[in-house]
């Protein structure tokens, strides 16, 4: 709990210090996740990929003509099928964003996520991830994107034979205010 407060007032400061700036855009995001962990060695059962949902809400901050900055915090559904091994976040990932063209966008950063929902499991509450991306903007205010995100931080909690890593793919649309 004490670090989906700390994340989320984070993500407030950043917001509060740069609503001082002109260009000022905030919006809401939807997206489905297809996303699996990636188990080292191989498991000894089924590990098929989850189709989960994202939403969230977002700021991006003109940084210059070309690079904007966007954090966001959003619910995600992530891990994999098998029930036992789902895992849902609340994330806070912030993309440096650079403009290609008037239309599109492409974006890298960090990704930090707090485990929501059952504790004790085996697996890690806390999740550092990079997540790599690029937007189309559809009009002035609706987009659509995709992005791609791989976890640099081991899923489980006790010593294991096993590594995990989250890997995750989102495809999202949004609204730009």
């Amino acid at each position: 709990m004490k670090k989906s407060i700390l994340i989320i007032t984070l993500f407030f400061s950043c917001m509060y210090g740069f609503s001082q700036e002109k260009d000022v855009l905030y919006g809401v995001r939807a997206g489905l996740n297809i996303s699996n962990l990636d188990f080292d060695p191989a498991p000894e059962f089924t590990n098929d990929h989850r189709n989960g949902f994202a939403f969230g809400f977002f700021g991006e901050f003109e940084l210059s003509d070309a690079i904007s900055l966007m954090p966001e915090l959003q619910f995600s559904a992530e891990g994999a099928k098998e029930k036992s091994i789902r895992l849902d976040y609340i994330q806070a990932p912030i993309l440096f964003k650079y403009r290609i063209s008037d239309k599109l966008f492409a974006g890298a950063g960090p990704l930090v996520g707090v485990k929501i929902h059952e504790e004790n499991d085996g697996f890690k509450n806390f999740a550092l991830s990079g997540i790599i991306g690029g937007e189309y903007m559809i009009t002035s205010e609706i987009f659509v994107d995709v992005r791609y995100s791989y976890g640099f931080t081991n899923k489980i909690d006790k010593e294991s034979d096993y590594t995990v890593k989250q890997t995750n793919i989102q495809f999202g649309i949004g609204y730009k205010i």
